[in-house]
């Protein structure tokens, strides 16, 4: 097993009994042969370091979002989506960024810093297609979404700045104004040669929600397209996860407290569970930050409590499943 040591795992490390010991894109140690050893596991597809070192995450995303800032404001000033250069310029450069095999720095990298509305579309992009793959979609079917997601926000270029980037609460009015973006990206989209269908209805329905609470027409689950509801888990996920113009991004345990939560209602029940499964396996052997400003290394995920595992902070093994007072406050060394 050693000549294992220092690899990176290419795929999921996972026993005789279906259960994932090892994530993909952990870099294997000495620890985690013996882990592996224990459960049985010889074969370990792995990934090597190639002699030239990949675009870190966050910089491929900083170059899609800067052509797609370009792209958005020829669209704001012409009134047409450039969609050739989208789907040939941004949408490949999002559906590399998302195969990134460390999930955690993928959402580092993806977190709005300031330019928010801009960085926001990419963001979606990013992790609709990263959904996307844990759903097992076609490539084609992929793209499609892809392109969906990174456009589901095209209708704010028709909402004055000043109110898209408002640091304050939103006035009645200005509220009903921006809740029209989605009627408006549904007109952009319908209307542009070579666009999907599916793109428009993802740019009408992204805040349409299971349980008909949603806008703009408040549709139930069995009316909504499969991949708007994808992008209304991307769309929420990064809101909740980066800073806006009115509120500072989520613990990372109340953002997974709270997409739980949408399992009541709100959002697609399958796609949250494959999404949270898909993130809580990946925690083992992340360095974490806790809530009472311990770090630990994320050891064994809980098959009944995935969000509490346990986690070595020293020579002290520490189970969150049974101090509900302590939770992961974030993803330490990104």
């Amino acid at each position: 097993m050693r000549h294992y040591l220092g690899k990176i795992a290419k795929h999921d490390l996972v026993n005789a009994f279906g259960v994932t010991v090892l994530p993909a894109g952990v870099r294997l140690r000495e620890e985690h042969l013996a882990l592996l050893e224990r459960h049985g596991i010889e074969d370990v597809s792995v990934v090597h370091d190639p002699a030239e070192p990949a675009t870190p995450p966050r910089e491929a995303v900083g170059a899609a979002v800067a052509r797609a800032k370009s792209l958005f404001e020829d669209a704001r000033g012409t009134g047409r989506v450039p969609i050739l250069e989208l789907q040939a310029e941004v949408a490949p450069a999002v559906m590399r960024a998302a195969s990134h095999p460390n999930v955690f720095e993928l959402f580092e990298a993806v977190k709005a810093q300031g330019d928010y509305t801009y960085e926001h579309n990419i963001g979606v992009g990013v992790l609709a297609a990263m959904i996307g793959r844990w759903l097992d979609l076609g490539e084609a079917d992929l793209t499609t979404l892809t392109v969906a997601a990174t456009l589901h926000d095209i209708g704010k270029v028709k909402i004055p700045d000043d109110i898209l980037n408002k640091p304050g609460k939103l006035t009645p009015d200005e509220y009903e104004l921006v809740k029209k973006h989605t009627l408006y990206g549904y007109e952009m989209l319908k209307k542009t040669e070579g666009v999907s269908y599916r793109a428009a209805l993802a740019a009408l329905q992204h805040h349409e929600r299971e349980d008909g609470s949603g806008y703009p027409l408040g549709l139930t689950a069995d009316h909504i397209d499969p991949f708007s509801k994808i992008v209304a888990a991307a769309d929420i996920f990064h809101a909740m996860s980066s800073d806006r113009p009115y509120h500072k991004a989520l613990p990372f345990y109340e953002v997974l407290r709270q997409l739980r939560e949408g399992y009541f209602g709100q959002l697609d029940p399958q796609i949250i569970s494959v999404f949270l499964e898909n993130v809580t396996t990946r925690l083992v052997g992340q360095q974490v930050l806790l809530t009472d400003g311990r770090i630990g290394e994320v050891v064994y995920i809980n098959p009944h409590d995935e969000e509490a595992p346990l986690v070595r902070i020293g020579g002290e093994f520490v189970d969150l499943s049974c101090k509900r007072s302590l939770m992961i406050r974030r993803i330490v060394g990104l």
